[in-house]
């Protein structure tokens, strides 16, 4: 069963750090794939993970950039690969099944926020395609190398601005509606959250667990490169103010790695622990907004991103 959005009393809050949510967790001999580790809050997950013993596997756009950010971090595995691309998600799902290790944590953290109206080879709408569809196709991909761990975690990243929109299933691509790279962010958002609701309800006979996290906003981040700093002024004052990269990263290692979070799965975090459902009406931040979490919008997602990136699992 999909867990109740109810915190658990972590201990944890909106200043704790990536390490203290860490805490004394072991990850010797775990594989841990990380996209967008080349910068920001992906580097600082791939950094402390690695520091509990993980191998990562650092999933980039560039190389060249991920080997600078990464410098000093030990067991790392810098690999290429872009969200936006099809054929480079399946080239990477096939570097890694023909080593055939098990993934036992997949943090999918890349995503792109408020851009201009830019479509991909498809004509996907953008933010949509790389922070929701390359995700699906990339978990799809390596669904079999999870399923080998034999008890994973899919941490997803969405965020606060998913009360911006829900998904637009009726125009998802901005084809007919005017676009708006606030509202197209929120629905990547949403979709973030959804997919992980999804993913839980059919991962968990194969002992896969999938977790959602806002890691709120977080100041010094390619992230904000669209954004003026009178709109990234707002964004932060809408979502609750800002954080350090380390405060950043809390959320996503604590779903990653808490023990408290056994047998759960199937919910949106944030500030170190499970967040509370809140009514769709709510103006002041925090919390999730029912369209996020739904089941059957997270069903009705699943099967239009089946259809949008021919990809097909869980059989």
């Amino acid at each position: 069963m999909t867990t109740q959005q109810r915190p658990l009393g972590s201990g944890l809050d909106r200043d704790s750090t990536a390490e203290q949510a860490l805490g004394a967790a072991d990850l010797t001999g775990k594989t841990v794939v990380v996209t967008g580790a080349s910068s920001g809050l992906g580097t600082e997950t791939a950094r402390v993970l690695a520091q509990a013993g993980a191998k990562i596997i650092a999933a980039v756009r560039s190389p060249e950039r991920a080997k600078v950010a990464l410098a000093g971090v030990t067991n790392v595995q810098i690999e290429q690969l872009d969200l936006a691309d099809p054929d480079s998600i399946d080239a990477f799902v096939e570097r890694v099944e023909a080593t055939g290790t098990p993934v036992h944590i997949l943090i999918n953290n890349a995503g792109v926020m408020a851009c201009p109206l830019e479509r991909d080879a498809r004509g996907y709408e953008m933010q949509f395609a790389t922070n929701h569809l390359g995700h699906f196709q990339l978990t799809a991909g390596l669904w079999p190398a999870l399923k080998r761990a034999n008890g994973a975690r899919v941490v997803t990243l969405s965020s606060g601005a998913h009360r911006r929109s829900s998904v637009l299933f009726d125009d998802i691509n901005f084809e007919t509606t005017e676009y708006e790279k606030f509202k197209a962010y929120g629905q990547a958002k949403s979709a973030n959250a959804l997919f992980s609701v999804g993913l839980d309800q059919r991962g968990q006979k194969d002992g896969v667990r999938a977790f959602a996290v806002h890691p709120g906003i977080i100041h010094d981040t390619n992230l904000f490169h669209f954004l003026s700093s009178e709109e990234m002024s707002q964004t932060a004052g809408a979502l609750g103010g800002t954080k350090t990269i380390p405060q950043g990263a809390a959320t996503t290692v604590w779903a990653a790695t808490s023990p408290m979070l056994e047998g759960h799965g199937g919910v949106y975090c944030e500030n170190g622990d499970i967040a509370e459902g809140v009514p769709a009406d709510k103006q002041t931040p925090g919390g999730v907004r029912p369209w996020a979490v739904d089941p059957a919008l997270a069903d009705r997602l699943w099967s239009v991103s089946e259809k949008m990136t021919g990809k097909s699992f869980l059989g």
